[in-house]
């Protein structure tokens, strides 16, 4: 007898969603690559090829289907709210050239993020992306530990080794290794991202060890992660993962048992003030915030201060469309609000605005905050009308997606290649789960 629809093994039916099999495998390359930028923009960009290719020829097929129609819908959407404003942005931008090119570079996103989508659009896709980046974070999660413990991150080693014998050149310089601050991990001393990233990408990891090992699991997890978050990671970051902590903890643990769980958090806080200098450092910094006096502020916050007076500067200025995307470097020295003092963060001018609201504001104006404010309205609205299958499926990606982007906290740059690319692939991790099946009734 032949097997039926819902048998294992059996035809998909006509017009069935599916994804594509091998979609995973370039999301989970891509970000098993981001030690080595270079590279792993080249994975995003021919993994955008491929998938206008293969999209081209799923259209003249009749069968199954690699996408449903809420899920290209919203994914479109979601980069149409990213892109335009940088689009707009270079009518009059201080360097009108270079927010051209960053607009028609960041095109090849649009493909990429329909191979996003599809990579989660069946529940094997799902399981297989999903617990690829849990797998990836859980390995650098560990490396890192061993990083704090022995002083070296094995994995950045073999890849500086592999470096070295390459090109005649490590990684990063001696300069880059001895300004370091931070546990690096895989990332390496020149690209101290690592508690960023981690914290972003947390949920997948607390959730993957929630699924398979119930409480015991995930608060095994959570404590490996929060250690190297708190080492790794900026006080951005930390937010970041105490938001992870709320967020998933409470549907798993309860309110008291999560209250538990962030009085142990603060007491290993305390513990690492006394064994990390930096830690320490960072703490020490923070408590400056207490200071009556604006110095006190800026120095508690790494200069923000002063950065976001600059901000609202060009706000001003350049009220409609900002200053143009990555342009906030250009329109620095005229909108500092000191100009000659030393700043706290070295020679040179701000390079962003290190906060998500005010970097869409000043780089791109008003018009940029209306299309990122629609973007998450919409993506609320497709949550809202959601059923509870489809939510619980696109959970992980949710909070991860929400914790990035989330306004009261400070960023990394949405409009550079690094962390825009990150952040546009975990939207359409949440569109594509969410959206992947037509709702059940």
């Amino acid at each position: 007898m032949a097997p039926t629809a819902a048998e294992p093994g059996a035809p998909a039916p006509r017009h069935a969603i599916v994804g594509w099999r091998w979609a995973p495998a370039w999301i989970l390359t891509y970000v098993a690559l981001l030690f080595a930028p270079g590279y792993a923009e080249g994975v995003l960009t021919l993994g955008a090829l491929t998938a206008l290719v293969k999209l081209a020829l799923a259209r003249f097929n009749t069968g199954a289907r690699l996408l449903s129609d809420p899920a290209w819908a919203l994914t479109s959407v979601l980069f149409a709210a990213y892109w335009l404003p940088e689009l707009v942005s270079a009518i009059d931008a201080v360097d009108p050239g270079r927010a051209l090119r960053e607009a028609a570079v960041d095109l090849r996103y649009l493909p990429f993020l329909w191979l996003v989508a599809a990579a989660v659009a069946s529940p094997r896709g799902r399981r297989t992306t999903f617990g690829g980046l849990a797998i990836i974070l859980s390995v650098w999660t560990v490396d890192a530990l061993i990083q704090w413990v022995a002083g070296t991150s094995p994995l950045f080693f073999g890849i500086d080794a592999l470096k070295q014998a390459i090109s005649g050149h490590g990684m990063c310089s001696a300069a880059e290794t001895a300004a370091a601050d931070r546990l690096s991990g895989v990332l390496g001393p020149c690209n101290l991202k690592l508690g960023q990233v981690i914290a972003s990408f947390s949920p997948f990891v607390l959730y993957a060890a929630g699924r398979r090992f119930g409480s015991a699991g995930w608060l095994l997890a959570a404590a490996a992660v929060g250690v190297v978050v708190v080492l790794a990671g900026s006080r951005a970051s930390w937010i970041t993962y105490g938001l992870v902590l709320l967020l998933s903890g409470w549907r798993l643990l309860g309110w008291k048992r999560l209250l538990g769980v962030f009085a142990i958090g603060v007491l290993t806080i305390g513990v690492l003030d006394r064994v990390s200098p930096q830690v320490h450092e960072r703490l020490a910094r923070t408590a400056h915030v207490v200071s009556a006096d604006v110095e006190g502020v800026d120095n508690a916050l790494s200069g923000r201060t002063r950065i976001w007076r600059a901000a609202w500067c060009m706000v001003g200025e350049h009220p409609v469309n900002g200053v143009g995307a990555r342009g906030f470097r250009e329109a620095f020295p005229a909108c500092d609000p000191q100009p000659g003092r030393l700043t706290s963060w070295g020679e040179g001018p701000a390079l962003h605005a290190h906060q998500l609201l005010l970097e869409v504001l000043s780089e791109t104006g008003a018009f940029g905050l209306l299309m990122w404010l629609a973007g998450a309205a919409l993506a609320w609205r497709a949550w809202a009308f959601a059923d509870a299958r489809a939510r619980e499926a696109s959970r992980p990606a949710m909070l991860a997606l929400l914790v990035t982007v989330f306004p009261l906290n400070t960023h990394l740059a949405f409009y550079s290649t690094f962390w825009g690319g990150l952040t546009l692939l975990l939207a359409a991790l949440y569109a594509g789960s969410l959206l992947a099946q037509p709702r059940s009734e």
